[in-house]
Order: structure tokens, then sequence, then C-alpha cells
């Protein structure tokens, strides 16, 4: 008689970066809870601006849709002067920022110059400081040139912000970019400043593409520093402008959510328009320090 021997079935080695199926769960489950913590504010808040005034802090659903508080904040508001003060100084931060960035990172990646790394290490140290910690001697600067109330002066202290970590984005980008290109621009007979405007920069647009999506949304996102540098209804930006629908006087909680989705709107196109260059952008400006 043959007696029949069973081997022990042995499972396949699991592959060194194969997750196991509770490890995949519990991934996948994290992700779902982040995702909705993440969805869930600015639905709320939009779903709160069709809600009359009564019901914004009802936990239901929108049960009587309005478009009142829209009207309100468009019609009967200061909102469009709000926003034309907000695009005027946007607008000339982001191309002055994005300039400056740009000649900055340049300058620092392609030359060697006394005084050139404890400027970089100037450039950094200036992020370390808080917002709290400026507005008193910025307000001040800014009282004795006789620049408050006035949307050069915002745009000046927001490109204090968005310049220096721009430029040291823009350098990392800069280094990836080969330097025989500078040199056949100076053998074509190019000055240093039109081998960076004609052969340098069309090749740094995922870099541009970042520096000026942050400076956008720098200033266009910024409270601190325009609460306290513009008075006067007039003068305010969108920022400032929303903090005049919820304080100690009034509680306008449905036009201010209205408002909010209005001011989301631009800066939501502005992140489409740029968002294919943002991951480029970004991975290239940190290969190299």
């Amino acid at each position: 008689m043959v007696t029949m021997t069973r081997t022990p079935t042995t499972r396949p080695p699991r592959k060194r970066n194969e997750r196991s199926a509770l490890a995949s769960t519990a991934l996948h489950a994290g992700l779902a809870v982040a995702a909705v913590l993440a969805v869930f504010p600015p639905l709320w808040l939009l779903v709160t601006s069709f809600k009359p005034r009564n019901d914004a802090f009802s936990t239901s659903l929108v049960t009587h849709f309005t478009f009142a508080n829209y009207t309100h904040v468009l019609a009967d508001t200061e909102f469009l002067t709000w926003f034309k003060n907000s695009v005027i100084i946007v607008g000339l931060t982001t191309v002055l920022g994005v300039f400056l960035a740009a000649t900055t990172g340049y300058a620092v990646s392609r030359f060697r110059f006394p005084g050139m790394r404890p400027l970089m290490w100037l450039l950094l140290i200036t992020q370390m400081f808080p917002v709290a910690v400026l507005i008193v001697p910025l307000y001040n600067l800014l009282a004795s040139l006789g620049l408050l109330n006035q949307p050069a002066g915002l745009v000046i202290t927001y490109l204090t912000i968005a310049v220096p970590f721009c430029a040291w984005m823009m350098k990392g980008f800069f280094d990836t970019i080969p330097v025989e290109i500078d040199e056949a621009g100076r053998v074509d007979g190019l000055n240093p400043f039109g081998t960076f405007w004609r052969l340098v920069l069309p090749l740094a647009r995922p870099g541009l593409a970042v520096t000026g999506f942050y400076t956008f949304v720098t200033a266009w996102a910024e409270v601190a520093y325009a609460s306290a540098f513009m008075t006067g209804e007039e003068n305010l930006t969108l920022a400032g402008g929303l903090q005049t629908f919820v304080n100690q006087y009034t509680n306008d909680w449905g036009s201010m959510t209205a408002a909010a989705v209005i001011i989301a709107v631009p800066a939501a196109l502005v992140f489409a328009f740029a968002q294919r260059h943002l991951v480029a952008g970004l991975t290239a400006g940190t290969t190299k320090g």
C-alpha cells in the first residue's frame, strides 16, 4: 500500500511594498475620514449661504432655498468696492512678487557675489517672525511714510511676506536648468538680463506658476494686515470686509457665508488655471538647495 503524504501549503512570500488587507482597509478608511473632514466645512458654508438668516444655525439642509444672502451682499453692502480694492492690491502684488522672486532667484542661482550666503539665510529668517510681532512696527513704518489706508502699503507688506520664500524656491528651480543655456545666450550676444528673459524664464513656467499662485493666495486670503492697515469701508479689502458682517454689533452669518463663497471662486479659478504646473514647480523647486 502506498501512503500519500500531504505537503503543507505555504503562502507565497509577500512582496516588500505590498500591504496586507487589514492595512489597506485602514488606509482607505483613514483617507475617507480625512476627505470628509476636509470637504465638510466648505460644503456646509455653501449650504448655509442658501439658507434664510433665521436658519443659519440649523443643522438641517436647505429647507427654504434663497438667494437673499447673495442679493444683500452684492446690492446693499460695499462688497463690490472691497472686491475692486482686493483685485488691485492682489494684482499688483502678484505681478511684482513674481518678477522680484524670479530675478532674485536667478541672480542667486547663477552669480556668485559677496554676501550671497547671508542673503539666502536672511530670506529664510524673515519667514520665522509671526504676524503678531510685525504688525506694530510695520504699522508705524507705513504711518511715517503716509501709506496707511493706501493700496501701496498693503502691496509692500504682502511682498515682504511672499518674495523671500518664493525667491528661495525659484533659486532651487533655476538650479535645475542647465547653465549651458546661459552660455549659449552669451555666445549669441545676449546680456545677462536678456538671457534670463528670453531663454531661461520660458523654461521656468512651472516655478513661475507656483510663485504666482503662492503670492496670489498670500494677498487674497490675508486678514491681519488688511484689518490693521486699512480702515473705513471704502478702503477695506475682501478679508477686512468679511469682518463687518459678524462682530460685536452685528451677527449676519448668512451674508458672511455668501460673501465667503463669492470670495472663494476667484481663488478656485486661479488654482484650476495653475494646477498643471504646481506639482512640477514644487518638485523642481525642492530638488536642490
